[in-house]
């Protein structure tokens, strides 16, 4: 089925209200875009926050009457005068197939593979983790998680507690388990992310081994190791929870952390760990650290 795009570049303080305009009109999905390459790197907790200047996409059947919601648009006023559109027809293709091409196995260090669900495993030998891509939790695909993967596959985890403290979809969990971890703790603060965890251990065969928590149920504990995939932010907020996760000398791992502030958080961790040297991939960055002993 072809497809018409109806683009409409606008302020961030229009752009929701357009986007809700454009599905009320019709649109089978509405989507937001930078307009002018204007990163946003670490939003507010529970904020969505969009561009200064966000293009507002609305994905309408060929056959749909787009110059109607034009019309409708222009009338209302949203946007005031001059008011500028753009519209883009696509031409008729499998998109799933499309997407789905997209994706390959990904190795991270020596033993760790991330393997979508439609692809062979390359290496039967090796750490296979059955996970397939997506924009909600992490499946392997940014940085930041390739930096804690890559620390991961270097780490004897085997017989050993792990805490992946904002879990997201799992992945660090499941990757310390298949490479030998006793048992795995997950928390999250967003009750979805929880489920897709329980969903992609069981798919990896490691649900009996892994336990999912909200922040305000989970347990009092120390583990052997903690992995911290979040944003600089929670991690500095959240810097006596996740260290007391830690036993004395244990391990901590946290990304989610760009760069430019990398050793904030590596000092402000220092008070209570022995910092490892901090680990980049483009503009984001690992930082480690060993706990210090009971005095």
């Amino acid at each position: 089925m072809p497809w018409i795009q109806l683009k409409i570049n606008t302020e961030e303080e229009h752009a929701e209200k357009i986007g809700e305009m454009l599905s009320a009109n019709g649109a089978q999905a509405v989507t937001f875009m930078d307009a002018k390459d204007t990163p946003i790197f670490e939003p507010e907790l529970g904020k969505v926050t969009l561009w200064p200047r966000t293009q507002v996409i609305g994905l309408y059947d060929a056959e749909f009457d787009v110059q109607g919601v034009v019309t409708r648009l222009e009338k209302a006023n949203v946007l005031g005068e001059g008011f500028k559109y753009k519209l883009d027809q696509l031409e008729d293709k499998d998109w799933e197939r499309e997407w789905m091409d997209n994706f390959h196995p990904m190795q991270f260090g020596d033993r760790v593979w991330i393997c979508p669900s439609w692809c062979d495993v390359p290496n039967p030998d090796a750490v296979n983790i059955m996970l397939d891509p997506g924009l909600a939790f992490g499946t392997g695909t940014h940085p930041t998680t390739s930096l804690c993967l890559q620390w991961l596959d270097k780490f004897d985890v085997k017989d050993k507690v792990v805490v992946d403290y904002g879990c997201g979809s799992g992945i660090l969990a499941i990757a310390a388990l298949l490479l030998g971890a006793k048992e795995a703790i997950g928390i999250d603060i967003d009750p979805q992310a929880l489920i897709a965890s329980k969903a992609n251990a069981e798919r990896n065969g490691v649900a009996d081994k892994l336990k999912l928590y909200l922040p305000a149920d989970q347990p009092k504990m120390q583990a052997d190791l903690v992995m911290a995939n979040i944003l600089a932010g929670p991690l500095g907020e959240l810097r006596e929870t996740i260290s007391d996760y830690c036993k004395p000398e244990g391990y901590l791992v946290m990304s989610g952390i760009l760069d430019v502030q990398a050793q904030r958080i590596a000092d402000l961790y220092s008070q209570d760990f022995d910092m490892e040297a901090i680990a980049l991939e483009t503009e984001w960055s690992r930082v480690s650290g060993k706990k210090h002993p009971l005095k």
